[in-house]
């Protein structure tokens, strides 16, 4: 596993490979990323991974500098997979040495879920995005559904550029069903037991949405419930449509979304 701290040293080890898998991360690295690197193995003749925290796409300040880090650990990880050919870590001016031509704006259409509650947040995934995938020219992308709408944004922004191919792979979840997230670190045990009750009730509940009308308010009803239950704040609880994220009240290629708080820390999920 060879680390690669500069862009140069990252275009020279690439330049002889044209099948690279990538999974670009903010560390933390934990059973989620390794499955998205099994998908990589499997499928590419070489795997990177990046570690880099990206500034642009928090729109808190406070939670970028609590972001759990610990590249140490992550680097031992990731050398004891035995399925990482190169790890990406660059410092900020590798990244952001150039200016953009033209301003990402996210549609009003799109607006919806997490980019309607952290300003500026998405157009910061998708500049990162862009100019990760410019530097290592993967062929495919490996990205897990727990971040479904920052998948989907990315998927449709990265293959009318470059073309390269967005694999989407499944989440993974604890035993408890709690989807697992770097996040997850800043919670106490307490929490995190809280965090995975609220998810196995949510799943009850979808189970139970099968042939109803009205999922979305019924949700609405549920979302009231577990905040006073639970003693959370949700920022939303919807239903919606996978191959477009509209709102839905089919249960056929719908999920539930949601977003809330537990001590200060920001979970989301879908299912």
């Amino acid at each position: 596993m060879k680390i690669l701290l500069n862009n140069q040293v990252l275009r020279d080890s690439l330049r002889p490979y044209n099948d690279v898998g990538f999974i670009p991360t903010m560390g933390g690295i934990h059973n989620g990323h390794i499955s998205l690197i099994k998908h990589s193995k499997k499928n590419c003749k070489k795997t990177i991974v990046s570690i880099f925290i990206n500034p642009k796409q928090f729109d808190n300040i406070k939670d970028y500098k609590t972001y759990p880090s610990n590249l140490n650990k992550d680097l031992s990880i990731l050398r004891k997979t035995k399925n990482v050919d190169f790890v990406y870590v660059p410092k900020y001016e590798d990244i952001y040495s150039s200016k953009r031509k033209t301003k990402i704006v996210i549609k009003k259409k799109d607006k919806i879920l997490c980019a309607k509650f952290r300003r500026g947040h998405f157009e910061g995934v998708l500049d990162v995005m862009d100019r990760m995938t410019n530097l290592i020219k993967p062929k495919k992308i490996f990205m897990g559904k727990k971040d479904f709408q920052q998948l989907f944004l990315v998927k449709n922004f990265i293959k009318k550029i470059y073309g390269t191919k967005i694999i989407a792979c499944e989440t993974i979840r604890n035993k408890k069903k709690l989807a697992l997230s770097t996040r997850n670190n800043l919670l106490t045990k307490k929490q995190q037991n809280k965090a995975s009750n609220i998810i196995s009730k949510l799943f009850i509940i979808k189970k139970n949405l099968k042939n109803k009308k009205n999922i979305n308010k019924i949700l609405l009803e549920e979302k009231i419930l577990i905040e006073k239950n639970y003693n959370v704040s949700i920022e939303y609880l919807e239903f919606r449509n996978i191959k477009n994220l509209f709102i839905s009240n089919k249960f056929s290629q719908s999920k539930i979304f949601i977003a809330y708080y537990i001590g200060g820390v920001r979970l989301i999920d879908n299912f």
